[in-house]
């Protein structure tokens, strides 16, 4: 896990994905069983849905398309860190490593809220170069 972004210095759909990539790495050296193998399956499903849908958003054909995604991919960041509090319970030997992906996906809850709030207020939104 020396590779987790943990800073905004990447664009959100690069770092969307490398999310999306570290639930996949941390997930792959974990033990299952009938308990902790539902919880894995939704983590996995949640971390990385939220690059899929930033992807849509992009793909988007109108303002209101880009919105709806964009709160898609909110929803799926709140229900990672969800997933990620089980996981506490689950594998508590990986405690460090759940909460810097818990970290991460509270950052990224925090821009999209924001994201959605702007465009709630009718207002446009400014691409910045990284």
């Amino acid at each position: 896990m020396n590779n987790l972004v943990l800073n905004s210095k990447y664009p959100l759909e690069e770092r969307t994905a490398k999310f999306g990539e570290d639930i996949i790495r941390f997930c792959s050296g974990l033990s299952l069983n009938t308990i902790t193998q539902p919880v894995v399956n939704q983590l996995i499903r949640s971390g990385t849905g939220i690059g899929a849908n930033y992807m849509e958003a992009n793909g988007g054909s109108s303002r209101k398309d880009f919105q709806n995604k964009i709160y898609i991919c909110k929803k799926e960041t709140q229900e990672t860190k969800h997933w990620l509090r089980m996981m506490k319970v689950c594998f508590p030997e990986r405690l460090d490593t759940i909460e810097k992906l818990w970290a991460e996906a509270q950052e990224l809850t925090l821009i999209f809220s924001k994201i959605v709030s702007t465009l709630k207020n009718g207002k446009e939104l400014v691409k910045t170069s990284n």
